[in-house]
């Protein structure tokens, strides 16, 4: 199996004068993805947690609901390759969008703001409410998880909570490739709190939105900001959705009122919750 990071040596220029340091960089690796036999994709990702990457993704894309559909999973010796056996046919998108997502992520899922049948409102009248100050708390525990992040840098990070504890946290070159871990631990230990938070320190655009949706997340908090189209999801989702979050301010664009104080709930309220 391949590394996460490798090391390398670089020269650093610190106050006039040069220097030549040790160091690691995070790896950056092509892997495929074989469905029932059949090439789908090349993911370009770090080769950490690929069979949760495999699996998150398939669901994410809709392929899969449930770990009864998998048969195997397994990478190759090399770790360039993940095979997926599912109990059923599967057909290959005949097109796959390129995303915004750093080293060029893919969906066919088209990024489309309406709301599905079984999303949105039920998510937007869960009764789930998170203190404001409960949002410092998660992000300081993000960045506790960043493993990978301390040891070479260049790499995203993303975890799914409960309000209380980070249930797993992944890291990746590609942040959508994160979410896509998280969906596949999740579904291959069979653990969805009832409550689902999603942080991470990557932008949120709409691939990364959709995918919070898929999961099912009331709550999406970022460390930077989110793009127009992913606030229309997040609006129309029901999702409330927190960019530039800090340990002493966040912003908050969609849905504040799982966020506000029980005095303020009634005043924040869109037309839609009422």
């Amino acid at each position: 199996m391949l590394e996460p990071h490798l090391p390398i040596r670089y020269v650093q220029y610190r106050r006039r004068a040069f220097e030549d340091l040790p160091g690691k960089a995070i790896v950056e690796t092509p892997v495929s993805l074989t469905v029932n036999g059949e090439p789908w994709l090349t993911f370009l990702c770090t080769p950490t947690h690929l069979e949760a990457l495999a699996v998150g993704f398939l669901f994410n894309e809709g392929v899969i609901e449930n770990m009864g559909e998998v048969a195997d999973v397994r990478p190759c010796a090399h770790g360039d390759n993940v095979d997926v056996w599912l109990t059923h046919a599967a057909k290959r998108p005949a097109s796959w969008r390129r995303t915004s997502g750093c080293t060029g992520g893919v969906t066919s899922v088209p990024p489309t703001p309406a709301s599905p049948p079984d999303e949105g409102p039920a998510r937007r009248t869960n009764g789930f409410f998170l203190p404001p100050e409960r949002v410092a708390s998660l992000i300081e525990m993000l960045f506790e998880a960043q493993e990978l992040y301390r040891e070479s840098g260049g790499v995203h990070t993303s975890a799914l909570s409960d309000g209380e504890h980070l249930i797993f946290a992944a890291e990746d070159i590609g942040r959508h490739n994160t979410l896509d871990k998280i969906a596949g631990w999740c579904l291959m230990h069979d653990c969805w709190p009832e409550q689902r938070i999603l942080i991470t320190t990557g932008r949120i655009s709409s691939e990364m939105l959709q995918k919070a949706a898929r999961m099912g997340a009331s709550i999406v908090i970022s460390r930077t900001a989110p793009s127009s189209l992913a606030i229309q999801l997040a609006e129309a989702r029901g999702i409330t959705l927190i960019g530039y979050a800090r340990r002493d301010r966040f912003n908050l664009y969609t849905h504040p009122q799982r966020i506000a104080s029980s005095q303020s709930r009634t005043k924040l309220a869109p037309q839609s919750e009422k």
